[in-house]
């Protein structure tokens, strides 16, 4: 009896060990830990930017947790196609994002013109603010398309990456008057920008934080998109709210007759960049 017993016993650690080993071979691992929306907006981001696509410009919308990518008219169907990946909204605009540098009239430097943005002044001593790659083709600017009139030299300048210059007032002639304030922009403000090729144009701020990829070359980010027009020499010109001063014309795409897409960079980055006080 007693070996009839153990021989049980045996029999069920047996059968035990045998059920536990089938577990374990037929047991589902566990799942993975699904991305948080930040991480899944992020990875998209990254993509985006990898991609080395000229002729857009990006944001992210944590609101609807996408990257609203916006691609110009040079962007072809495979590239708009590779773009579109999971959270990413792609859409189309008319024209070409480019800088909007042109040779012509307001602020004279090299063969190009631009325009000025805002007087700054750091001490007794006044500047303005202007594009970057205005600053970066042309080291003196002058008040007239003769170029007998000197404003004074670029002091410094960032493009790209950023897109803004500093130019000093070395003419003690010219006037430099004032009435802003620098200030951030939020995204449905009623704006205005002014420029010397175009002149006044008012619309709305869309996106902030907003990464452009030029097609001619050159990433810009940080930047303040709007649907105000601009066109080639507004470069450099202001971007205001009544005497909030936004940002500084940097491009876009389109014209002030079928309208576009625009781009600024923040005022208020610039301004702390060169310690400088807008007025």
């Amino acid at each position: 009896m007693r070996n009839e017993r153990t021989s049980r016993r045996r029999l069920a650690q047996l059968a035990a060990t045998v059920s536990a080993v089938a577990a374990c071979l037929y047991a589902v691992p566990p799942a993975a830990a699904e991305p948080s929306p930040a991480a899944k907006l992020a990875a998209a981001t990254a993509k985006v930017d990898q991609s080395g696509v000229k002729g857009i410009a990006w944001y992210t919308d944590a609101a609807s947790g996408k990257v609203v990518v916006t691609a110009d008219a040079t962007v072809s169907s495979a590239d708009v196609a590779a773009l579109k990946h999971d959270g990413v909204q792609v859409n189309r605009t008319n024209g070409v994002f480019r800088p909007l540098l042109s040779a012509g009239d307001a602020i004279y430097g090299g063969q190009y013109r631009c325009s000025l943005g805002f007087n700054v002044v750091q001490g007794s001593t006044y500047y303005f603010l202007t594009a970057g790659h205005c600053g970066k083709v042309a080291k003196t600017w002058y008040a007239n398309s003769a170029k007998t009139t000197l404003i004074g030299p670029t002091v410094d300048y960032s493009f790209p990456g950023n897109d803004y210059a500093l130019v000093q007032y070395s003419n003690t002639s010219l006037s430099h008057p004032g009435g802003f304030t620098a200030a951030n922009a939020f995204v449905g403000e009623n704006v205005t920008r002014k420029g010397s090729t175009t002149g006044t144009h008012s619309g709305q701020v869309t996106a902030l934080n907003v990464t452009v990829r030029y097609s001619g070359g050159g990433r810009v980010s940080g930047m303040i998109q709007t649907n105000v027009c601009a066109e080639p020499g507004d470069s450099g010109g202001p971007l205001y709210d009544g005497s909030k001063a936004l940002g500084i014309t940097s491009g876009g795409s389109g014209d002030c007759r079928s309208g576009g897409t625009t781009f600024y960079l923040p005022v208020p980055e610039a301004a702390s960049t060169y310690g400088v006080t807008v007025y």
